[in-house]
C-alpha cells in the first residue's frame, strides 16, 4: 500500500468521523436516543482509530538502530491492533452496555427529527468515507475479493477503515432501524435493541480485525507471487543452479526480508560465487522492489540430503519430522 493512499482513507474518515460525532451527542442530547449515544461513541473510537493509524504510519519512519537494526516498519502493525481493542472495549462492548440499559429502562424517544436527520447525515458522510477507502484499494486489491483482500494485505490501514466504514455504515443502518420502530410503536425498547445490535456488530468487527493484525505482528511470508518472483530472480542458471530453501517475513508493510540457502556449483571459486550473490540480489531487488535485507548462503546441492526432507535445524521454523520411536 502506498503511503499517500492509505494516509487519504485515513484523513477522510477522519474528517467524516469527527463531523458524525459531534452531530450524533448533540441528537443524544436532544433525544435521549441510546442508540445515538452508542453511535457517538462509535463515531469518537473511529476518530481516535484513525489517529493511532496516522500515529503508527508516523513512528514506522523511523530509521533503523543499532537497538532495532530492522527499522520501526512493525509499528504500523501494533497500532492497527491497538485499534481493533479500542473498537472492541470503547465502541462494542460499551454500546452493549448501553443497549442493555436502554432495554431494561426504556423511556420515549423525544424530538424524534434530531436523531432521524442526524443518522441520514451521517449515513451520506460515512458513504463518501467508504467510497474513498474503496477507491483507494481496489489498485492494491487487483482481481482478489474483498475477503481476501482484508486477509491478504499486508498493510494494516486500508483494510482497518474498510472494515471500520462497513461497520459504521451498517451500524447507522440498525440505529435508524430502532429509532424508526421505537417511534412508530412508542416503545423504546427498540431503540435499546438497536443499540445492542450495533454493539454485537462492532465486536465482530474488532475481533476479526485483532484477527488479522496478529498475524501481521506474528510476522508473515511474502504473498505466493512474490515469492515465486524471488525464486525466479535468484537462479541464474551459471553459477546459481537452484534454491535449496528459502524464508521470508514481512518486517513492515513495504519492507521483505529474504534467508535463502542457494545451490553453486562445486568448483566455482569465492569471487564467482561473491559475484553471483551479489548478482542475485539485485535481480531480487528488481523483481520484489520492497525485497530490502537479503541474505543468501551459498552451498552444495546433494540429492541424497534433499531426499531426507526438511532440517528443521537448517530451516528454523520449518515442519518437524514425524517421530520414529515407538
Amino acid at each position: 500500500m502506498s503511503a499517500s493512499g492509505g494516509t487519504k482513507a485515513i484523513v477522510a474518515a477522519l474528517a467524516a468521523n469527527l463531523a458524525i460525532a459531534v452531530s450524533k451527542f448533540v441528537a443524544f442530547a436532544f433525544s435521549g436516543s441510546s442508540s445515538m449515544l452508542a453511535e457517538g461513541v462509535h463515531s469518537l473510537a473511529d476518530s481516535g482509530n484513525q489517529a493511532l493509524l496516522l500515529v503508527g504510519g508516523k513512528k514506522a519512519q523511523r530509521e533503523a538502530t543499532p537497538q532495532h537494526p530492522f527499522g520501526y516498519g512493525r509499528e504500523r502493525y501494533i497500532y492497527a491492533f491497538l485499534v481493533s481493542i479500542v473498537l472492541f472495549s470503547v465502541g462494542g462492548m460499551f454500546a452493549i452496555y448501553e443497549g442493555y440499559e436502554k432495554i431494561k429502562h426504556p423511556h420515549e424517544i423525544e424530538h424524534w427529527y434530531w436523531p432521524v436527520g442526524v443518522l441520514v447525515f451521517a449515513i451520506i458522510a460515512e458513504s463518501f468515507s467508504f467510497r474513498t477507502a474503496i477507491k483507494e484499494s481496489n489498485p492494491l486489491r487487483g482481481d482478489h475479493s474483498w475477503t481476501e483482500f482484508v486477509r491478504r494485505a499486508k498493510a494494516p490501514e486500508l483494510p482497518v477503515v474498510l472494515l471500520e466504514d462497513l461497520g459504521a455504515l451498517v451500524g447507522l443502518i440498525l440505529a435508524l432501524g430502532g429509532v424508526g420502530i421505537a417511534l412508530l410503536t412508542g416503545d423504546g425498547v427498540w431503540d435499546g435493541i438497536g443499540t445492542v445490535c450495533i454493539g454485537v456488530l462492532l465486536v465482530l468487527i474488532a475481533l476479526v480485525l485483532a484477527a488479522e493484525t496478529k498475524s501481521l505482528l506474528l510476522g508473515e511470508a511474502a504473498g505466493t507471487d512474490e515469492v515465486h518472483k524471488i525464486e525466479t530472480a535468484i537462479v541464474d542458471g551459471d553459477t546459481v543452479t537452484r534454491v535449496i530453501h528459502m524464508r521470508t517475513l514481512h518486517l513492515g508493510p513495504e519492507e521483505l526480508l529474504v534467508a535463502a540457502k542457494i545451490a553453486v556449483r562445486h568448483d566455482d571459486t569465492a569471487t564467482e560465487i561473491a559475484t553471483a550473490i551479489d548478482a542475485a540480489e539485485t535481480r531480487i531487488r528488481q523483481a520484489v522492489p520492497i525485497a530490502r535485507v537479503i541474505y543468501l548462503e551459498p552451498d552444495i546441492y546433494s540429492e541424497t540430503e534433499a531426499a531426507k526432507g526438511p532440517d528443521p535445524a537448517a530451516t528454523p521454523g520449518g515442519p518437524v519430522q514425524p517421530s520414529t520411536d515407538h
